[in-house]
């Protein structure tokens, strides 16, 4: 049976899924509309920092639904999570301590969890999702994120024995690494979107943590840190993406990409496993005799698939997107504005780190501290420059937030 007809399923019951999201910003909002069409799902729950959001969200809701049911609005998300009416979570924060707050009291309350949170994914998702497996439970990334789209290409090759080479994304802002709030202002104000959030994108840390969740789902490592970033095609990326050897720029295969230029896409590089293979692939996709071909989806739904997920979770107890297990990469904290001595870091989408990738092997020889971790009150304890990869020389982190709590569980566990 298929995830929709098991859905028309609850539907003909009168048991829908019974959804509660935390976060009522620009996707969490879009998702919640969404949901009010779908059948055997209904939103009873919303929370968001501002009440009035949330209630737009539960009013958005209301206004598509053909058989509308009571949503709590509240501020508290823990009134969500416990509440009896929620079976499953969604986190739709985008705040690495607020959505290690979540996971842990949906780890509790016994409630699966799905993530458009791939900030607090990238920092502590290893040890969740261990927790959260010995628990009988779900946490997973999000169908039409881009990870979880480029890990479902990966897996359709892998499934037909293909080997995978390259797996991506194509970026959707111009790098811009110094990137804040107030530079992002004018720009977010015309997209409806939080400008911390469009900072976020533009400074790249979304796309190197996106990058980053996928490097922890299926193994493969930036080949340099912070990835080459290359501007291309469909067809220039597959000369491009070869091995240095071949003309291209790539030290090795396994490796995760981005490419200005392939937005809003996912792909990944594969190879025929033999001739036949090779032939059949050439033939079929009309691209002449490759070695190489890409396998390429032109779009991402970002949290209009997350229902997917959401139906996955609760009836499958099944997931989009996990890490493997210990972290393969890392994004860690780089700073971009001189820092003074004494003067509080602000977090992602800010004004003083942007997140750069790189694998964890680095990331524990060079002693940087991921930006997940930049959180709370932190505090430089010394003169820092721009482009300086933050180390615990450089700052005092925040040990009372739950987000560095976890992920020092998290170390302990995958030593």
């Amino acid at each position: 049976m298929t995830i929709y007809q098991q859905l028309l399923e609850r539907e003909k019951q009168g048991n829908p899924i019974k959804v509660g999201v935390i976060g009522a910003g620009q996707m969490g909002t879009g998702m919640i509309a969404q949901i009010a069409t779908i059948p055997g799902m209904s939103v009873t729950g919303v929370s968001d920092i501002r009440l009035e959001a949330a209630q737009k969200a539960a009013d958005a809701y209301h206004a598509s639904s053909t058989n509308p049911n009571k949503v709590l609005t509240v501020t508290d998300y823990k009134e969500v999570i416990y509440s009896e009416e929620v079976e499953v979570v969604v986190d739709a924060t985008g705040v690495p301590e607020i959505g290690a707050k979540i996971a842990l009291e949906a780890l509790i309350a016994k409630k699966q969890l799905v993530l458009l949170n791939v900030e607090i994914d990238i920092t502590i998702g290893p040890l969740m999702h261990k927790l959260y497996q010995s628990a009988g439970l779900v946490y997973t990334g999000s169908d039409g994120d881009e990870p979880a789209a480029t890990t479902e290409l990966f897996e359709f090759a892998k499934s037909m024995g293909m080997e995978v080479l390259v797996a991506g994304k194509g970026k959707n802002n111009k790098l811009r690494i110094g990137a804040n709030p107030d530079s992002a202002q004018a720009e977010a104000d015309e997209k409806k979107m939080a400008s911390h959030m469009l900072a976020a994108f533009q400074d790249g840390t979304k796309t190197m943590a996106e990058m980053n969740l996928l490097s922890n789902a299926i193994g493969f490592v930036p080949d340099k840190v912070g990835m080459h970033g290359i501007s291309g095609n469909v067809d220039s990326v597959l000369d491009d993406l070869n091995l240095k050897e071949n003309g291209g720029i790539l030290s090795q295969f396994g490796v995760v990409e981005y490419v200005d230029g392939l937005a809003p896409g996912v792909f990944v590089i594969v190879k025929g496993q033999n001739e036949a293979v090779k032939h059949e692939l050439s033939y079929l996709m009309k691209t002449g005799d490759r070695e190489h071909h890409i396998l390429y989806r032109p779009y991402h739904l970002a949290s209009l698939e997350t229902p997917i997920t959401i139906a996955k979770a609760v009836l499958r107890n099944d997931h989009a997107i996990v890490p493997m297990g210990a972290p393969i990469s890392e994004t860690v904290a780089v700073i971009k504005k001189d820092i003074e001595v004494g003067e509080r870091l602000d977090g992602i989408g800010g004004f003083c780190v942007r997140g750069v990738l790189e694998t964890h092997v680095d990331m524990v020889k060079e002693g940087h501290v991921p930006i997940g971790l930049i959180s709370g009150e932190v505090v430089a304890k010394r003169a820092i420059k721009t482009g300086t990869f933050i180390t615990e020389d450089d700052v005092e982190l925040d040990q009372s937030t739950t987000v560095w709590k976890l992920r020092k569980l998290q170390d302990s566990t995958f030593q």
